[in-house]
């Protein structure tokens, strides 16, 4: 039986043939992570799937008055739904759903993998910027909702500070318990999802056979892989290293995430292995770019270059390196033939510079693992560095981390 499974199993999507991606297979998960037609097919069901209870809340917040409903929401995310007197229905099936912490979330847990992630620093933020974005960007299929708001290619560079807060808003210690900050991001990003999904569903162009439903079960599932397993894989790259409970840690915070946005017990990996097979169907599936995939990657191009205006000379030597650095990262995990049809950059110079920064890293990071204290201090460290971070960003793009703004999206035609 074995064998004949062994032989159903498909062959590897372009993301698992070449790049970062390949090798990291290689390297961390020597066992064959290919499925086999009938576990495809089964995963595809649930790109037709969407969010129910979310959905129901957005079709009440647009029956009542205008920003009644988001008060309300704010309130029972703030105080609890029984704070409230008489509310709609759907905000308490919403609401006793998330409030009902599933049995298998550990506490201890997501502190140890929010710990892991927080040691990484601004480091962190290369491959949530250049393998988790620009990556993300080549699941066409998921990049019809972000160009149908519009929002995503005309400020890419507020979208992309946005982003980051979030990341580092929902892997901060403690911020995923009831009523705290993570928490509450990661149910408004929810919210904003079902937004957008209402809006897109009003699309008369929008079209489901090739599309599929908007932002559905397999395309959340999407991101939460590009910000977990692709955020360590991406990590491990440019030389960071984990012990396997680290990286069990954060993948268990990440199955927390993924299940306060929403997405099916089914859906959301358990460990390592399933986070691997997970991200080889989506590569398969998914992962297929097309010109809007292209307009995207431009977009986060632009905005990389973005750090350097307003400086002078110096400045346009900072864009240069920003664009050269970034695009090269994207590169080595991406692979040629992807990056290429993203049109990213291609620097030989910078990629060698990448990756003797990524050994330098990984012989830092060796030393840190025998140093009796040094872990902890990389720890306190690391979060200086993020809180700096959205200190100093946050005055320049004030992000919008109520997520109001996203709330209020017209449906826009295909280009």
């Amino acid at each position: 039986m074995s064998d004949k499974v062994s032989d159903e199993r498909l062959q590897d999507p372009e993301l698992f043939r070449q790049g970062g991606l390949r090798l990291a297979a290689k390297l961390f998960f020597p066992g064959d992570i290919r499925v086999d037609p009938h576990q495809l097919r089964r995963v595809r069901e649930f790109a037709q799937q969407e969010d129910p209870l979310a959905d129901a809340v957005v079709a009440m917040m647009q029956a009542l008055p205008a920003g009644r409903g988001r008060e309300l929401f704010e309130q029972a995310l703030a105080d609890g739904i029984d704070t409230l007197d008489d509310p709609p229905a759907e905000l308490v099936a919403f609401f006793r759903s998330v409030e009902a912490t599933p049995y298998w979330v550990d506490e201890d847990r997501l502190a140890r993998g929010a710990r892991a992630i927080t040691r990484t620093g601004l480091l962190g933020l290369f491959p949530l910027a250049d393998m988790s974005l620009m990556g993300g960007y080549l699941a066409s299929r998921a990049t019809k909702s972000l160009v149908g708001t519009g929002e995503i290619e005309y400020m890419a560079g507020k979208r992309l500070v946005e982003t980051a807060t979030w990341w580092i808003h929902v892997t901060t210690e403690g911020a995923l318990l009831r009523g705290e900050r993570g928490y509450a991001s990661a149910l408004r990003v929810r919210l904003v999802h079902a937004h957008v999904r209402a809006a897109m569903n009003r699309r008369a162009d929008w079209d489901y056979a090739a599309w599929d439903r908007p932002i559905n079960q397999v395309q959340t599932t999407g991101t939460l892989l590009l910000f977990s397993q692709v955020f360590v894989l991406g990590t491990q790259l440019l030389g960071v290293r984990y012990t396997e409970r680290e990286r069990a840690d954060i993948l268990h915070l990440w199955r927390y995430v993924g299940w306060l946005l929403g997405i099916s017990d089914e859906l959301l990996p358990a460990d390592e292995e399933d986070a691997w097979r997970m991200l080889w169907l989506l590569a398969a599936t998914e992962f297929i770019p097309d010109d809007d995939s292209k307009r995207l990657a431009a977009a986060l191009v632009k905005a990389h270059a973005a750090v350097g205006e307003g400086r002078g000379p110096f400045g346009v030597v900072v864009s240069h390196v920003s664009v050269r650095v970034h695009s090269s990262i994207s590169r080595l995990v991406l692979g040629r033939t992807n990056a290429d049809f993203l049109e990213l950059p291609n620097d030989p110079v910078a990629q060698a510079a990448v990756l003797a920064v990524a050994a330098v890293n990984f012989a830092a990071e060796t030393v840190r693992q025998r140093v009796p204290g040094a872990t902890a201090l990389q720890e306190r460290l690391g979060a200086v560095g993020r809180q700096q971070y959205v200190r100093r960003l946050g005055r320049i793009f004030r992000p919008d981390t109520t997520y109001a703004s996203h709330m209020r999206v017209p449906p826009r035609s295909a280009a």
